[in-house]
């Protein structure tokens, strides 16, 4: 019986029929219809596939759940179809089995032949595998793939995982959902409402396992929500993180081609792209993707030591003279820890002063490297900074460049944070003399939105970081291998093993287009511009500087009504002082928004906004600064 001539009888009650059709006192119109059905002569297919369907719809109870694993069982089915209905878990399954075309109905009678062909045995089997997926309580993991007949199992415990992950996103991109419920590392240690993080001898079973996997996403921060402003790396990209499923799922090393073949020439790709966006050929660049920005940078000094003393690698510091390095006082704290690992010392970190806006001075960097050189050391390098981490300041590159030309020295761009800009036809010109540097780390998964982690070290000269890190380990890297062995990367890399990061930002590429990246970071800028402007009218408020953003860094302070009047003083400053912190901790505790702050220099605790968050709105923006000032009057 079609759907429509279903409808029509139900409209319009065909002769005879009478008073059978009306509705029974006390049954709404879908008791009716579920009843009706039941009273129909049913096929063996429709009988095997309902009793199909109620074993999946187990603890389903969710509208969009029970869509979802609709869209699982039957892809064919229209998505517009799925999506429109509006009616509960019975007539959901009442309304598939009416919507079940021809071809589904000859699969299914195949399945229903095969069914009932089979032997007791496979009977019994079928209904522990059913008893299993209806109550996971009683199911462990030891039942799931490889175990033998775990498919059906696997197949509804991963479902229900999607569940918990799709409610958790859903919540993410809701304005009115609370960023996080917190709570003191002593509660989470000690255990919250059957949350408990102690691990036991004895296995747990599979709706256990559910419930952790709930609660752990109930305890933490949604770094998606549009009000997460709190860190550099922010929002969730869908298309990175179906990126990020598939690369687990892979579970593979990028060492060699011979065990990430797609992946490896996938990495070949991108360190390309961006080899070229930053201006140099690709027959003279190379470049690895890395564990975050510090290992980016660690790799940048690494090479760039081993450029001008190759002795180094066989024979140690001992053979070195004092080597020094330069970076602006605004640089990242991974440069003076890579010095420390790399047994060059913090004291043998120069900090080059910077002018008001927290860039670089290049007459100051030049006053370095000759007092330097008089004290008997040797300078390598210099880090220049192309977006420093609370200013969001670019150091000029050009300047930096000439001078380190003059004195042969390796030039470094930490571009973590605003190596993104490249791709902004609008903003690239703030990294003008990039292309000048030896080597350059870039951050995808900041600006770029890339699920973390993502991290990329470029350097201009091809070879250089196989022959500074590689160690041809022979049970790895043989060299008569069947393929071209020079995709074989993991012996440019300081590590074995090598995560996948580099397929959630080629799928997302892929998905935006390089046009598509710049929309998305134009639109931060603009609104860094806006706050900027809001704030700048407010008299609450006073920004750190007094001039539009370079960047999507925005600094600033609030001044609640009792400090507003008060003339700049120490005793003032001190008071100031305390004001974000406080702010900050009635935020956390409340969830409603994540702002960092920070003291820098002379300058007590401001708060550093930034945008790197494809969800945030102006509206998100308004409501921060709503917050702050709600927060903050009575201090």
């Amino acid at each position: 019986m079609t759907e429509l001539h279903w409808r029509r009888r139900r409209e319009k009650p065909s002769e005879g029929e009478g008073e059978s059709e009306a509705r029974p006192a006390g049954l709404s119109e879908n008791e009716v219809d579920v009843r009706r059905m039941m009273e129909l002569e049913q096929p063996d297919w429709l009988e095997w596939e309902q009793s199909r369907l109620n074993c999946f719809l187990c603890n389903i109870h969710r509208y969009s759940d029970v869509c979802l694993t609709i869209g699982f069982l039957y892809p064919s089915l229209s998505k517009s179809s799925v999506v429109s209905l509006k009616m509960g878990k019975n007539m959901m399954i009442l309304w598939l089995l009416l919507r079940i075309t021809d071809d589904d109905k000859k699969q299914m009678r195949k399945k229903s032949i095969h069914a009932c062909q089979s032997t007791d045995k496979d009977v019994i089997k079928e209904a522990h595998a059913e008893n299993l997926m209806t109550n996971l309580s009683n199911a462990y993991a030891s039942d799931l793939l490889p175990s033998k007949e775990g498919e059906d199992l696997t197949k509804c415990f991963l479902l229900r995982v999607v569940n918990i992950l799709l409610h958790y996103i859903e919540k993410t991109f809701d304005v009115k959902s609370k960023i996080l419920d917190f709570h003191h590392p002593h509660q989470l240690l000690e255990g919250l409402d059957g949350f408990d993080l102690e691990l036991s001898d004895h296995p747990e079973s599979l709706e256990q396992l559910l419930v952790d996997c709930t609660d752990t996403l109930k305890y933490g921060v949604k770094t998606g929500h549009p009000r997460y402003f709190n860190q550099l790396s922010s929002g969730l990209d869908v298309i990175g993180l179906a990126g990020e499923w598939l690369t687990a799922t892979a579970n593979t090393n990028m060492f060699t081609y011979e065990i990430a073949p797609v992946f490896t020439v996938m990495e070949t790709v991108l360190l390309k792209k961006m080899c070229e966006i930053i201006g140099w050929r690709e027959t003279e660049a190379d470049g690895i993707f890395s564990p975050g920005g510090s290992i980016s940078n660690l790799y940048g000094i690494l090479v760039a030591r081993y450029k001008q003393y190759p002795e180094i690698k066989a024979r140690g510091m001992a053979v070195l003279p004092c080597i020094v390095l330069f970076v602006s006082e605004q640089g990242h704290y991974s440069i003076r820890k890579a010095a420390a690992t790399l047994g060059i010392g913090t004291d043998n970190v120069i900090e080059v002063k910077c002018d008001e806006r927290g860039k670089m001075i290049p007459a100051e960097l030049e006053k370095n490297i000759l007092q330097a050189k008089r004290k008997g050391q040797t300078p390598f390098c210099v880090v220049a900074t192309a977006g420093s981490t609370v200013f969001g300041a670019f150091d000029p590159l050009h300047d930096i460049a000439d001078i380190c030309e003059i004195h042969r020295l390796w030039m470094h761009v930490d571009a973590a944070w605003g190596g993104g800009l490249l791709l902004s036809r609008t903003h690239s010109y703030k990294l003008s003399g990039i292309e000048r540097a030896d080597s350059v780390t870039w951050n995808p998964h900041k600006l770029m939105g890339v699920p973390l982690q993502c991290s990329a070290l470029l350097t201009r000269e091809k070879g250089l970081l196989g022959a500074c890190n590689q160690m041809q380990a022979e049970y790895l890297f043989q060299p008569d291998k069947v393929y071209n062995i020079n995709f074989d990367t993991g012996d440019k890399t300081i590590q074995c093993g090598r995560h996948v990061d580099v397929f959630k930002l080629w799928l997302m590429w892929k998905a935006k287009g390089t046009y598509g990246f710049e929309v998305q970071i134009d639109r931060y800028m603009e609104l860094a511009k806006y706050f900027y402007k809001v704030l700048k009218k407010k008299d609450n408020f006073k920004l750190v500087f007094d001039a539009e953003p370079e960047f999507t860094n925005v600094c600033f302070w609030y001044f609640p009504p009792r400090l507003k009047h008060i003339p700049e003083s120490f005793e003032r400053d001190q008071e100031l002082q305390k004001i974000a912190p406080k702010i900050k901790a009635q935020m956390i505790v409340e969830g409603t928004v994540m702002l960092s702050y920070q003291p820098c220099g002379d300058k007590v605790n401001f708060f550093r906004m930034v945008f790197s968050n494809p969800a945030t709105r102006q509206t998100d923006v308004d409501y921060l600064i709503d917050e702050i000032q709600r927060l903050g009057k009575d201090l």
